[in-house]
């Protein structure tokens, strides 16, 4: 069976060569897009860092306070498409960094917003969303066209590293500085002076190699295919289709608990001591913690076991992530239940449970990139998005958000109460990643023809160029 392994072994030096990309300079784009990406994720979650605080601040219920993870989800996943179309016919460099400037002006902008303004805080992160649009759709493609076969995969586990590293940070930073400041406004000031410096390092040392360069196709060959056609396409691409299905469940229970646990363990606690703790608690530090080593652990294990039983069975990818889902479901039910019997029970089965479903993000993006062909990559990360984002994290935190309202409605308020609606609400997140196993199970019945199918087209292509 062909596969993408035996397709090339690496990029010649003559290629290099002739791309003008270096090795090293190929290294070096790697760490600038990684910095980008941890300063995408530390964004998303900044505001979960210091949620109580806000939700204060704004004078808003549970259901409300959801929308803060929606309206960016949402804006984010609408425009998508978009850049994932121009991403696959334009200068990527110029669009990355227009999606730089939104962002991080946006994320600026959203800091001076006063206690009348939810909705103009909003409104800032929703073009927050926007700008990250950008560079989520279009960044692994570049990576795609610098490296191949190991060492592409070795290059998208140093890239989503940024993820829990990231999410941590930014649970860390928007504590910190609200514990630093007494204000939650300085939280949201501190990632657009990185994000100036992002768009110089990616203005005047990033790489900017041509569709398809490490699979040796020309830049003749891009794709200048209609909108419609890329979706047909994609549509029909089983592997891609089941793989993003199931890697909505992931987005779906990580938005969930990224956005609601550290206020969760927080009502936890209060009602475990049966005292208000401090707004100053630790919980979105060690919360914090967990997700950084955890995520860490868990993008180097999967890159680890893709690479390693790949070469061994084919469907090998999507079985590793349907196994880390169904491994994953129990911890994040013990976590849940057993919050306010004990804290650290909980810390532990929030950190296996993120260390499973952790495996994925590595192996969904090399899954994409070898079974979606070059020209229509950008595309397809943008598809990706948008069903991961639709069926994932976009609503599920305001859905949680109304569940843990809704069941607090008619009830005398209380500590207690409050924090069984919510702990009732999180329950749905267990079952979300058992669904995701399932697709993934069936990703593996589809994976060897389509990646073959785009092995060929590969081949076809070069003896074109020759």
């Amino acid at each position: 069976m062909a596969n993408v392994d035996e397709h090339s072994e690496s990029v010649t030096q003559q290629d290099r060569s002739r791309l003008n990309v270096s090795a090293a300079r190929s290294y070096f784009a790697i760490g600038i897009l990684w910095v980008i990406n941890m300063v995408n994720l530390m964004d998303r979650y900044i505001i979960a860092g210091m949620l109580n605080r806000v939700k204060d601040y704004f004078k808003i219920d549970d259901s409300f306070t959801g929308l803060l993870q929606t309206v960016p989800t949402c804006s984010y996943l609408a425009l998508a498409p978009l850049f994932g179309y121009l991403g696959d016919r334009y200068n990527r460099k110029i669009l990355m960094g227009v999606g730089i400037a939104i962002w991080s002006t946006a994320m600026l902008a959203g800091s001076f917003v006063t206690e009348f303004g939810f909705c103009l805080l909003n409104l800032c992160l929703a073009f927050v969303g926007v700008g990250q649009a950008s560079f989520a759709t279009i960044a692994p493609t570049v990576i795609a066209d610098l490296f191949v076969d190991a060492r592409r995969t070795w290059a998208l586990c140093a890239f989503y590293i940024a993820i829990p590293i990231g999410s941590g940070l930014g649970y860390i930073l928007g504590s910190s500085m609200l514990k630093l400041t007494g204000d939650w406004h300085w939280g949201l000031r501190v990632t657009p002076c990185i994000g100036a410096l992002n768009i110089l390092l990616l203005a005047f040392l990033m790489p900017n190699p041509h569709r398809g360069a490490s699979e040796n196709l020309t830049e003749a060959l891009n794709s200048r295919t209609s909108w419609y056609q890329d979706l047909k396409y994609l549509m029909t691409n089983w592997s891609f289709m089941l793989s993003s299905l199931g890697f909505a469940t992931v987005a779906f229970t990580t938005g969930v608990l990224g956005f609601w646990g550290p206020d969760f363990l927080e009502r936890a606690n209060q009602v475990s001591s049966s005292t208000k703790n401090s707004v100053y608690s630790k919980d979105s530090l060690v919360f914090g913690a967990i997700v950084c080593s955890s995520g860490l652990f868990a993008v180097l294990v999967g890159a680890v076991l893709s690479k390693t039983l790949r070469s061994k069975n084919a469907q090998a990818d999507p079985i590793i992530c349907a196994v880390g889902l169904l491994l994953s479901a129990p911890f994040f039910y013990f976590g849940i239940v057993f919050a306010d019997k004990s804290m650290v029970a909980a810390f532990v089965c929030i950190f296996f449970g993120e260390l499973f479903i952790g495996l994925t993000w590595v192996i969904v993006s090399d899954i994409l990139l070898y079974v979606v062909i070059p020209t229509r990559r950008s595309m397809a990360e943008a598809v990706q998005i948008t069903i991961s984002r639709v069926l994932g994290d976009a609503f599920s935190s305001y859905i949680v958000g109304e569940i843990s309202t809704a069941l607090q409605k008619g009830r005398p308020s209380s500590t207690y109460r409050k924090f069984v609606s919510l702990q009732y609400a999180l329950l749905i997140c267990p079952f979300m990643v058992v669904i995701g196993a399932a697709l993934f199970f069936c990703t593996a019945n589809h994976l060897e023809e389509d990646q073959t199918n785009t092995v060929k087209h590969i081949q076809d292509s070069s003896e074109v160029v020759g």
